[in-house]
């Protein structure tokens, strides 16, 4: 049985993107135009694959099936096809990139403009997501993240800062009326404002200074997801409500404003930076290429 590769295609972004809406907005085709590939494809293949709501769209048990092993394939037609991008002399395409929100913030900035300088035939899409996803389930080329979460199968390249450090601050009235801890134990006594991973873990605590190391579990009245909401806390904190803990390059801005104190900066932990990560055993599509060959060039 023959069935219609742009059909595929259609129900595939449509089950990614949770709608047609969506869908149709990424695909720059129509609503009704989809829902109606949709609609040849569950006839042709006899089995409903989407569950269709006023409000949502979500693929059946059959639909997630199909999904799983429509995806890959896909992402090999791209490729292939993408072959030719090799001899043009620009490359051109869409890069996806799955990103924490935190390289939004701390990495990408210093790159991301002068890349699309340099490729101007390359559009970048950006994914915030704070979990470790399957990047051909989700219809990305790449993915940053930190080392400790990356797969042995997977190509990775050092990408941003080579050291990190996981900074305190408070507003200056905060510290004025509750005092400024000398020692990260002092930090029980404080009202800290806590990140939860999606996992449901808290970030930890750690501290180091002369070889003696902490970690304190802190308490407080405000606890937010890892990610966007991040900037809550923060928001929180200058407002004089307590110590907000973070990446230093993401606070350092409100540092040079005046908006927040460093606090306990002796103390503060450091960490190997991230890396951009893709997968190993498959062809790279040239936007990619250009991306991870402009990252080691270090011309930003």
């Amino acid at each position: 049985m023959d069935f219609d590769l742009n059909d595929l295609s259609a129900f595939a972004v449509v089950a990614r993107a949770g709608g047609f809406r969506d869908a149709a907005r990424e695909l720059g085709r129509s609503p009704s135009g989809l829902s109606d590939a949709v609609r040849r494809l569950e006839t042709q293949m006899g089995v409903r694959l989407l569950n269709r709501t006023t409000r949502s769209v979500g693929p059946t048990e059959a639909g997630r099936d199909l999904l799983a092993r429509l995806a890959p394939a896909l992402q090999e037609i791209a490729l292939a096809v993408d072959v030719v991008n090799v001899h043009r002399e620009r490359p051109m395409g869409t890069l996806r990139l799955n990103v924490p929100v935190s390289a939004t913030r701390t990495v990408l900035p210093a790159i991301i403009p002068p890349f699309l300088a340099a490729y101007p035939e390359i559009r970048v899409e950006i994914v915030a997501d704070e979990s470790f996803v399957d990047l051909l389930a989700t219809g990305c080329d790449a993915g940053i993240r930190y080392e400790e979460k990356l797969a042995q199968d997977m190509i990775a390249v050092p990408i941003g800062p080579r050291v990190q450090r996981f900074g305190l601050g408070a507003a200056p009235a905060y510290l004025a009326q509750r005092g400024t801890p000398g020692h990260p134990r002092e930090l029980l006594e404080h009202a800290c404002f806590q990140g939860r991973f999606p996992s449901g873990a808290l970030f930890a605590w750690d501290f180091e200074r002369d070889g003696e190391r902490v970690s304190i579990e802190p308490k407080g009245p405000l606890i937010v997801q890892a990610g966007a909401a991040m900037e809550l806390a923060i928001d929180t904190a200058i407002a004089g409500m307590g110590i907000v803990a973070l990446f230093e390059d993401w606070l350092r801005p409100h540092f040079e404003r005046g908006e927040l104190v460093p606090v306990l900066e002796p103390w503060w932990s450091s960490f190997s930076g991230p890396f951009l990560y893709y997968p190993g055993r498959r062809l790279v599509p040239a936007p990619l290429r250009a991306f991870v060959d402009f990252i080691k060039s270090g011309k930003f």
